[in-house]
């Protein structure tokens, strides 16, 4: 399942949000989406994990909890638009 993360601190790393997420489970993936001209973060990212349960259980006890000060908006990432 892949999860959408938002109201990330701009100073949160791909390993930093891969850490909040693997007590859950297998993380397969996880990155912060960031700016292509400055790098910069751009306050969201994607985690990517295998076992569908524990992606549901990740996404119940994270979403509103506090990071870095800000409280997280988690759920799942809806598919892209094929345009």
């Amino acid at each position: 399942m892949t999860i959408y993360v938002s109201n990330l601190s701009f100073t949160v790393s791909d390993d930093q949000l891969k850490k909040l997420f693997v007590p859950f489970g297998e993380v397969a993936s996880a990155k912060v989406m960031t700016d292509k001209f400055t790098n910069r973060s751009r306050g969201f990212g994607f985690v990517e994990m295998p076992e569908e349960q524990q992606a549901q259980k990740a996404i119940d006890d994270l979403n509103g909890s506090s990071c870095e000060g800000r409280p997280m908006v988690v759920n799942q990432a809806k598919p892209r638009k094929q345009f």
